[in-house]
């Protein structure tokens, strides 16, 4: 079993930045790969980047490449997105998954334990 808590959402203007933390608990974080989603109001839940177990290999949706960033300290069991040069599109509420899968996956179904989410809203 995993817990995920997501941390660190908030309101930030169009062309901002903004970092969210997502915290697990147990001694078998590094097992996981690990994912962000989002999900906007009246849209399906949406894959927006993942990262290996190690973290030395990163996956990430078309839409976000080039400004989000993913990252993860095993030793803190924390996983991070840093989100750079942020869109009013980019508002949505923010989930981080651990999946058993070997390779990062964008496919929600490969995820096991999924956080409560965290709010992002982009201002325009």
């Amino acid at each position: 079993q995993v817990q995920l808590v997501e941390s660190g959402g908030g309101l930030v203007q169009a062309g901002g930045s903004l970092s969210v933390s997502c915290a697990a608990s147990g001694r078998t974080f590094s097992s996981y790969v690990m994912g962000w989603f989002r999900q906007a109001p009246g849209k399906e839940r949406e894959f927006v980047a993942a990262i290996t177990r190690s973290g030395s290999s990163t996956l990430y949706a078309d839409s976000v490449k080039g400004r989000f960033t993913i990252s993860r300290d095993n030793a803190k069991n924390t996983v991070y997105l840093q989100m750079n040069s942020l869109k009013p599109e980019d508002t949505a509420v923010y989930y981080c998954a651990a999946g058993s899968t070997v390779v990062p996956r964008t496919q929600l179904g490969y995820y096991n334990y999924w956080g409560q989410g965290t709010q992002v809203t982009g201002s325009s």
